[in-house]
């Protein structure tokens, strides 16, 4: 089974059944089929888990809404992509740190960033960047830290702060509640926990947008890759 953007394309057409997500015509980094291939695939694993599909499908329906709503929210600042480019500075070492469900946006957040605008920044899962990266941690290291698992919450933010004091630059993106002070806060408000990602993801892509922008490089635009992998 594939989850893909149109039904013609080479996966569509190796697979037994294919779930469209039809985003439509996407150029550049994939910013629309992420967050419509979470839709699909979150639906499918509540059907997994045991919902009837009607009820999957209804609760899938709300959680988009909600984060439909919380993304125009975060659009509606229109200072927030010059505060995240003034929040990373000169800074040449930057990580996207996440747990759990919360690992699809710092993947997808750290590619964009490396496809859109050729910066050097890893994703790492949180606990594992405590193990040895922490030595990383000072004035060259800017890190967002997507703090939106509910039973790591504490932890995550708690590491933002100690980032910070550090000499570090934090972000903690969060569904509410206090941060350390110095740490950069984005509140996406509460998420259904299968579609957060599509909303916590949200900085990175502004980041990358804005810095583009900057440097004078069409957002979205590639120099030597492409949309589509078409050889090994």
């Amino acid at each position: 089974m594939a989850v893909t953007n149109g039904a013609t394309n080479t996966l569509a057409r190796l697979a037994d059944d294919v779930l469209d997500t039809r985003t439509g015509d996407e150029v550049g980094p994939s910013t629309m089929t992420f967050a419509a291939a979470l839709v699909v695939v979150g639906t499918i694993g509540r059907v997994l888990r045991g919902e009837a599909p009607p009820d999957a499908i209804a609760a899938t329906q709300r959680g988009a809404d909600t984060a439909a709503a919380s993304i125009e929210a975060l659009l509606r600042r229109p200072t927030l992509p010059d505060e995240l480019t003034a929040w990373l500075g000169d800074r040449p070492h930057s990580v996207i740190l996440a747990r759990g469900s919360a690992r699809a946006a710092a993947e997808m957040g750290a590619l964009t960033l490396k496809e859109a605008i050729g910066l050097p920044i890893e994703s790492l899962q949180t606990a594992q960047f405590r193990h040895g990266p922490l030595e990383l941690a000072g004035p060259d290291l800017a890190a967002i830290v997507i703090a939106t698992e509910p039973e790591t919450r504490d932890l995550d933010v708690g590491l933002a702060g100690e980032l910070v004091a550090l000499g570090a630059a934090a972000i903690a993106v969060v569904e509410g509640g206090a941060t350390p002070e110095g740490v950069k806060r984005i509140d996406i408000g509460a998420q259904d926990r299968l579609l957060a990602s599509t909303v916590s993801i949200l900085p990175a892509q502004l980041l990358a947008w804005r810095l583009a922008v900057e440097r004078g490089r069409p957002p979205g635009s590639y120099i030597r890759a492409s949309k589509v992998t078409t050889r090994e």
